[in-house]
């Protein structure tokens, strides 16, 4: 099973055997602890459950919901899985190991919050005329007509901009250092710094 929990860092850059200069964005990788195994049988599909880092204070439901693993993760992610194999038991410690240079992957996070935005910063509108008699310069104009007397759903306007869930596909693993517990990936990833990282790998 390829996927693992990581923070964000910061980027930086490499240089390839070509000699060519790349981006790239390091993720802190600490050791994930598998707290849960989700079965057909049981829960009507397959899936992992991965904590990672450690909190000192937790409810007690969910000390005894980790109690199996004998952990108490700050951060808890499901990944979905088309079979549990044997290597995959309560209390296993994964590694950034399960990851190596050259592998696809898939990034997600949550994007840089912007707050409510216009339509000019939130959706490239164009700006009005501000002569010749214009008055509206930043507003967005006609939002509909008498019919269908409503707004459509999905219609560009002003709105929360940002904060949101994005993955980014097809970024290819850059190096991963077991002794720092950092995993580096070509190219941006979406987040802030510190901010969660999930890493899968591509599906074929």
């Amino acid at each position: 099973m390829k996927a693992f929990i990581t923070r964000k860092v910061g980027m930086t850059s490499t240089i390839t055997e070509d000699g060519v200069m790349q981006a790239v964005t390091l993720l802190s990788a600490d050791n994930n602890i598998i707290t849960q195994i989700k079965t057909v049988e049981n829960d009507g599909y397959s899936a992992v459950q991965l904590g990672t880092e450690n909190k000192k204070k937790q409810t007690k439901s969910l000390l005894g919901h980790f109690k199996a693993s004998k952990s108490t993760p700050k951060v808890v992610r499901e990944f979905r899985v088309d079979e549990i194999t044997e290597d995959l038991m309560v209390g296993t410690s994964l590694t950034p190991e399960v990851f190596s240079v050259g592998d696809i992957v898939q990034v997600t996070g949550t994007s840089k919050g912007k707050g409510w935005a216009g339509t000019i910063k939130r959706h490239n509108f164009k700006r009005g005329r501000k002569t010749h008699g214009g008055r509206s310069y930043r507003r967005p104009g006609s939002i509909g007509s008498m019919y269908p007397q409503r707004i459509f759903k999905g219609k560009r306007m002003a709105g929360q901009m940002g904060h949101e869930t994005v993955t980014v596909r097809n970024l290819k693993v850059a190096l991963v250092d077991i002794e720092l517990g950092v995993i580096g990936v070509t190219g941006a990833v979406p987040g802030p710094r510190k901010g969660i990282v999930i890493i899968k790998g591509a599906k074929s």
